[in-house]
């Protein structure tokens, strides 16, 4: 059958391309092709075997819906109703799981003509329809809808809405839901599994944290949500759902789109304790829900994603400086800084942690005098693998205080200049700090003296770990050569 039909293609000038969008306005050797004698099939979500949901976290996902069809042989225009209304018509794709050999793709059609009152009274201008006034109904002629609708009635023409309108039947072109038609050749007596996959738009994920930091300040407990989101226009019952971290490259045209489909089925054919699995897949991570799921059309779904507990951090007292503060000469403190507060989460085995955190919104808690949790502090975090460190910046210091004084700005030759600062460091605090005085020093640089140590920890960064003892001051001199 495959041969003969193969034949038959090439007779009339065809070449097949299984899963390549055709136009739905026939021109061409394609007018050739006896679609009259194709028997009409539709399939439903009753028709539905399973369903899996791989979402991407920039508003796409990867939709693949398994039905159980039965078939006609020969050719069949079949209809596949209840796909996502903001489908990528360019992505769609599907084949038999029974028998791939036997199903062949003639044409694939997106019909998204849907019904609407407005789409309604189009489809009648210049035709009869009735309108209700009172207890009868009287007829009345559409002659159009342009900004208004303007009819005839009892030989006079009217603007505005007349009232409830009756229509003598439903065009054949407008469809209730957006519908997928393919013209397939069918070589398979009897029911068989069929696989569509395509992308949609509408579908997003993002991750969301909450901590709760004790009183020291020393150790935090870490839950992990997912918050998905389906604006894609579909419901999907009992799918298996997949989520995939990553900063994903995107090209929307339509050959990488349909690449797209290829690297996403891949993804979720990867099958993955906690309520997510994870494993790489290339260059990003994939978690993978242990269990069914049902996601409703405009709905906000959260579904836990982590929980750690006893997770060790560090609080940490940042202040930083500027490039600028060392080309200009500055004749007054500068006081407009403030001393950064930080914690910071090894993301490690040892620390209950060690797996690929998806970026997200982290938020902070700790509980006050009364045991009332308190809401402390949040922070986006990027996409953080295992064994690397996350920085949350919680807020500026109240009780510790920094202030600035430029107390050298002299020029030594063409582009070289010597420059000195006073760092003072005050803490009102009832316990002793530490802060960390970090210096982006431009150019060419050499410290010349500095009333404590430092390191280098990059090419143009110094920093300096200033001990400040409580309700006391502690002051930071140093003086830099820098050639621009």
């Amino acid at each position: 059958m495959k041969g003969k039909f193969r034949k038959f293609l090439r007779k009339i000038g065809l070449v097949l391309a299984v899963g390549v969008l055709v136009p739905l306005q026939s021109s061409g050797s394609l007018a050739s092709v006896p679609t009259d004698r194709a028997r009409d099939l539709t399939s439903s979500i009753k028709d539905q075997e399973g369903v899996s949901v791989t979402v991407y976290n920039s508003n796409i996902g990867l939709v693949k819906d398994v039905r159980k069809i039965s078939l006609p042989t020969g050719l069949t225009a079949l209809k596949f109703i209840e796909v996502a209304a903001k489908i990528m018509p360019q992505t769609v794709h599907i084949k038999s799981l029974t028998d791939p050999s036997l199903l062949e793709v003639i044409e694939q059609n997106y019909e998204y003509d849907l019904l609407t009152p407005q789409k309604l009274l189009e489809k009648f201008v210049g035709q009869e329809i009735k309108v209700i006034k009172g207890e009868i109904e009287v007829p009345i002629t559409i002659l159009s809808t342009n900004n208004g609708l303007v009819y005839r009635m009892g030989g006079r023409i009217f603007t505005g809405h007349p009232g409830r309108l009756v229509f003598p039947s439903l065009p054949k072109n407008l469809i209730s839901r957006p519908t997928l038609v393919w013209l397939l050749e069918n070589g398979l007596d009897g029911p068989q599994k069929v696989e569509t996959t395509y992308l949609t738009r509408g579908l997003n994920w993002k991750a969301d944290y909450v901590a709760v930091l004790d009183s020291d300040d020393r150790i935090m407990d870490l839950k992990g949500w997912v918050t998905l989101d389906n604006r894609s226009g579909a419901s999907y019952r009992s799918a298996r759902l997949k989520l995939v971290a990553g900063d994903v490259n995107r090209v929307l045209n339509d050959h990488r789109a349909r690449d797209a489909v290829r690297m996403l089925k891949e993804a979720a054919a990867k099958s993955a304790a906690s309520p997510f699995s994870e494993q790489s897949f290339f260059e990003y991570h994939l978690y993978s829900l242990q269990r069914p799921t049902s996601i409703k059309n405009n709905q906000t779904k959260q579904i836990s994603l982590l929980s750690a507990n006893q997770v060790p951090v560090t609080k940490r007292f940042l202040y930083y400086g500027a490039q600028h503060y060392y080309r200009s000469r500055y004749g007054v403190p500068i006081s407009n800084q403030k001393v950064g507060v930080y914690v910071e989460i090894a993301n490690k085995k040892e620390n209950h942690l060690g797996i690929p955190l998806p970026k997200g919104t982290l938020r902070v808690y700790k509980a006050d005098a009364d045991g009332s949790l308190q809401f402390i502090g949040e922070d986006l975090i990027d996409h953080t693998p295992k064994d690397e460190t996350i920085k949350i910046k919680m807020g500026d210091a109240f009780d510790v205080v920094g202030e600035r004084k430029q107390m050298i700005w002299r020029k030594l030759g063409n582009h070289v200049y010597e420059v000195a600062f006073e760092i003072s460091l005050r803490n009102h605090k009832d316990s002793p700090v530490t802060v960390s005085v970090i210096e982006p020093i431009p150019g060419d640089w050499e410290i010349l003296q500095s009333s404590h140590e430092y390191k280098k920890v990059e090419a143009h960064t110094v920093q300096f770990d200033i001990p400040v003892k409580k309700d006391k001051e502690a002051k930071l001199r140093y003086r830099v050569r820098v050639r621009f």
